[in-house]
């Protein structure tokens, strides 16, 4: 099987290097030859997909086969893994998550290329340069790491197994959700050059890229929380995210990203931003690059990264060259980006839209700082020095609350100048809802002068309320309008309201559900810890639960063995569930796993819900009995609630437009009599 996939590799690698030289040839001719040739580079690029695909379906078959000759699924699979788990061989160590990538990048091309008659010279600039991008990425599979090399010497009997972190459910669908964000930002970025490199007159690849950029954002988004979610449910530590640059790589793109969305709107409407757009999608396709580079160069130290390889000597040399073309081309042809209009005022949604892209990216180079930080002191000074959570909140948090300010204010602002009145008007109802929200949380106990979380945590809800009140007074108040000329009720009209600007309402959809997730977050201040041994009968409190430990056991499966404790919990006097804590033993690789229990509180307050979040910790070897960790964590689940909403709010964004209704004035029929009087 292992000739097959190298053969397949080899083979795709030919065809896409065809594709990009007979294509890049192609782009410099205009007679028929010329059209013939670039015709043959676009049906290779399209026969890539299947090669880089036959290639993707023999590692896996070879997992399945428990084909211990390849050295990739050796060191990756065992007999005994289950049958989730063999798929994500795939992309579980580097050479197959270097081949899952320039799978998903062929997928991305073979759409691409399937779709060029929209405008065929930009498809063909955009064509060559995801086959260039393209070529990259299978010449390291072909030449540095390679996932059908053989195994060295004596064939085991068995593999050494899937690393243990990776044998979680969310596993399986976190990667590839978080590779197609990474990956689908090429296409953008392709037409973004190539419309660069063309001169491409006027806004028609952003209006060819939005869709493309909307899906890749949701599917990043999607990646970023469930590795938050991973961390939450399987590292153990009772948090969900830890600043790891491995996290920080996954963010910065997003951020970016997030900033192109939102001021390619400018230059759709007003002309504006146009050199600051095309930075903004080349800095995603480079972070994105970057991040790559990060977890398998071996430069920085993370739960999430691969072993140092040198690979990363590619990446690095990949990601200069990107630079400097894309820079080249920025400087060359920056005449071509000249703005149509002005700024005119600051309280205009222009303005909104400016600070928010400022916001963003200063915090994308915070995280960028601080991620590569420890690699600069080395090089300063000879030894790595370290930056942890709190020199990343100390920028994120104030600036992460600036940011939700303009979110809410954002929508109720006018291009060009909005009037005091107007501002008073829209913003006086949320602005006291919001106020209300705050007063409440000092009435219930929170003091903000005691502590600085404490005043973030009022502010992140004032602000989020905010959010959410401007959202809802926004489709009440269109929808009130449309309800008056139509006579529908509100609801109906709400719902016409959004199928006229779904882009827009759509992505005030997403606003509230990120409101949801700074919700989730603000509860941080008020976590709760407590550890203890517990036998049988213990009891451990910790806020409103009462724990109570009613036995502890043991067991053996093919795959691992585990040791749990049977915990019962009680509320108000009353038990509401048990929970099972546990901790695994891996046999193929050797290695332990500590999975956490956790009872979201949705039956008993709501809005207010909270987790208990349980770890299994181990046994004290003197009294045989096991150390429970035990974690109240407030809010939290509002954080995955928002996630749902941001991806129903993409979707929603991603619906056309419903088609404007056409009236025809009725032209009243005249009698002969009246025409011969008129005459």
């Amino acid at each position: 099987m292992s000739q097959i996939g190298s053969f397949a590799l080899l083979l795709a690698l030919g065809l896409s290097a065809y594709s990009f030289l007979a294509g890049f040839v192609a782009l410099f001719g205009k007679d028929a030859a010329s059209a013939r040739l670039g015709e043959t580079a676009r049906r290779a690029g399209i026969a890539t997909f299947a090669a880089v695909l036959l290639a993707a379906i023999v590692l896996v078959m070879a997992a399945f086969n428990n084909d211990f000759s390849i050295a990739y699924i050796r060191q990756h699979s065992n007999r005994d893994l289950s049958v989730a788990y063999k798929f994500a061989v795939l992309w579980s160590g580097q050479e197959g998550s270097l081949l899952f990538w320039s799978l998903l990048l062929a997928g991305y091309g073979f759409v691409l290329r399937l779709r060029y008659k929209t405008d065929q010279r930009l498809f063909a600039y955009a064509s060559v340069i995801m086959a260039a991008v393209q070529v990259f990425f299978l010449m390291i599979l072909n030449f540095a790491a390679l996932p059908f090399a053989l195994t060295q010497g004596t064939i085991p009997a068995d593999g050494n197994g899937l690393n243990p972190l990776l044998q979680y459910p969310e596993m399986v669908i976190h990667p590839p959700m978080l590779y197609l964000g990474y990956v689908g930002f090429t296409v953008p970025f392709a037409f973004a050059l190539g419309a660069l490199i063309m001169k491409y007159p006027g806004e028609k690849w952003i209006h060819i890229t939005r869709r493309w950029t909307m899906v890749t954002w949701c599917f990043l988004t999607v990646g970023v929380f469930l590795g938050a979610h991973w961390a939450y449910a399987v590292l153990g530590w009772g948090g969900y995210w830890g600043w790891d640059p491995v996290e920080n790589a996954s963010l910065m793109p997003w951020l970016t990203g997030t900033a192109f969305l939102h001021s390619v709107i400018m230059q759709e409407k007003r002309g504006m931003l146009k050199v600051w757009n095309m930075a903004l999608i080349f800095a995603t396709f480079e972070l994105c690059l970057l991040g790559t580079f990060l977890t398998r160069s071996g430069v920085i130290s993370s739960v999430h990264a691969f072993a140092q390889s040198s690979i990363g000597t590619w990446f690095m040399t990949f990601i200069l060259l990107t630079l400097a073309v894309c820079s080249f081309f920025l400087i060359k042809n920056r005449s071509h980006l000249k703005s149509e209009h002005k700024l005119e005022s600051l309280v205009s949604r222009e303005s909104s839209f400016l600070f928010n892209n400022l916001l963003l990216l200063v915090v994308c180079f915070t995280i960028l700082w601080g991620t590569f930080f420890p690699i600069i002191s080395e090089f300063v000074q000879g030894h790595k020095v370290t930056v942890g959570p709190p020199f990343f909140n100390r920028v994120a948090v104030p600036v992460a609350l600036l940011l939700m300010l303009l979110t809410a204010v954002g929508p109720l602002l006018a291009w060009r100048k909005t009037s005091v009145e107007s501002l008073k008007r829209n913003f006086l109802l949320p602005a006291i809802g919001s106020v209300a929200v705050g007063v409440m949380m000092i009435v219930l106990g929170v003091r903000p002068w005691e502590d600085p979380s404490y005043f973030y945590a009022v502010m992140a809800a004032v602000l989020s309320a905010l959010v959410i009140f401007t959202v809802i007074s926004e489709f009440v108040r269109g929808g009130r309008v449309i309800a008056g000329k139509s006579h529908q009720n509100l609801f109906g009209a709400m719902i016409h309201l959004y199928h006229r600007n779904t882009r827009r309402y759509g992505g005030y959809i997403v606003h509230f559900g990120v409101a949801l997730v700074v919700i989730g977050i603000l509860g941080t201040p008020f976590n709760k810890e407590v550890e203890k041994e517990m036998g049988f009968g213990d009891k451990l409190t910790i806020g409103p639960y009462t724990l109570v430990c009613q036995s502890f056991t043991q067991d053996d499966n093919p795959n691992y063995a585990n040791e749990w404790a049977i915990i019962n919990v009680f509320r108000g006097g009353k038990q509401i569930t048990t929970m099972f804590p546990e901790r695994r033993f891996y046999k193929a690789s050797g290695q332990p796993q500590t999975l956490p229990r956790i009872y979201p509180s949705f039956r008993e307050d709501f809005f207010l819900v909270s987790d208990l979040y349980l770890v299994y910790e181990g046994k004290n070897e003197t009294t045989g009995r096991p150390i429970i960790k035990a974690h109240v964590n407030p809010l939290v689940p509002w954080i995955w609630i928002g996630l749902i909403i941001m991806v129903f709010g993409t979707i929603m964004a991603l619906v056309p437009n419903a088609a404007p209704v056409r009236v025809t004035a009725a032209v009243p029929t005249r009698t002969p009599a009246q025409v011969g009087a008129g005459d």
